[in-house]
């Protein structure tokens, strides 16, 4: 069984906006670290999402110029998803 789900990006994005900007200091310690927890896979789905797409940039370069800097985009983003490293 797929335990995955598929949601449209536009969805994604909207319910990544309205959790970002809940305020949760008046909620109790187990709540606040499970909605940071989940909070923080959103912001690692998204940052998935936003390398598979300049990774797709670099497939779709109509020439080898834009492939160049599209590939250097995808590398400097890469890196910050890695950890600056």
């Amino acid at each position: 069984m797929n335990d995955n789900v598929k949601i449209p990006l536009s969805l994604f994005n909207q319910l990544f906006y309205i959790l970002e900007n809940i305020n949760v200091r008046g909620y109790d310690d187990v709540f606040q670290t499970e909605y940071f927890d989940l909070l923080g896979a959103l912001h690692k789905k998204k940052d998935l999402l936003e390398l598979r797409e300049a990774y797709a940039a670099i497939i779709r370069a109509k020439d080898e110029d834009s492939r160049h800097w599209a590939r250097i985009r995808y590398l400097r983003r890469k890196r910050l998803i890695d950890g600056g490293v």
